[in-house]
């Protein structure tokens, strides 16, 4: 009995060790530890991060575009794109009216021709003054948002020989 409790004791008393109270390199600071003075490390060669091959697939193969993708796009152009690029994507949103840069609209001649990728780079990784998005927008949705551009450009030179099947719906 007695050495069940000196055990229970002992084990006690090491459960107050806090990791906050052991000797550690604070990020940054000088360590001559190491060959460079630094304590932050460099990766070693070929790592890659949890879940980066297959966020890296998604980045490199848009899905098809779809009616529920289009949706999406609308949903998260809204959201996110909207204050400043505008419903419309004119680049009248709210927050250029307060005084912000404007953006350019989608509708200039240079982003008509732009390839997609140029438009899911600029939210991956910011633009000009535009931050990345990269942190808020996943990939999946952010092909949606440059689907949604597509069709935003297309309509404003949208004709009915390009649909036939609306000359119907046409008062």
């Amino acid at each position: 009995m007695k050495r069940l409790a000196l055990l229970s004791l002992l084990l006690l008393a090491g459960c107050d060790l806090s990791m906050t109270q052991q000797k550690k390199y604070d990020t940054y600071s000088p360590a001559a530890l190491w060959s460079d003075g630094t304590s932050a490390r460099p990766l070693p060669e070929h790592v890659v991060a949890q879940g980066d091959l297959a966020r890296g697939r998604q980045e490199a193969d848009p899905p098809p575009v779809t009616a529920a993708l289009l949706k999406r796009g609308q949903e998260r152009f809204n959201v996110d794109c909207s204050p400043c690029h505008g419903l419309d994507g004119k680049g009248d949103g709210i927050v250029a009216e307060r005084g912000f840069p404007h953006p350019p609209s989608y509708f200039d001649a240079r982003l008509m021709a732009a390839p997609a990728s140029e438009f899911y780079d600029a939210i991956s990784q910011g633009y000009g003054v535009m931050y990345s998005y990269a942190a808020r927008v996943e990939p999946r949705d952010r092909w949606a948002i440059v689907a949604y551009i597509r069709a935003l450009q297309l309509s404003q030179n949208a004709t009915v020989a390009m649909a036939p099947e609306a000359r119907e719906k046409l008062p």
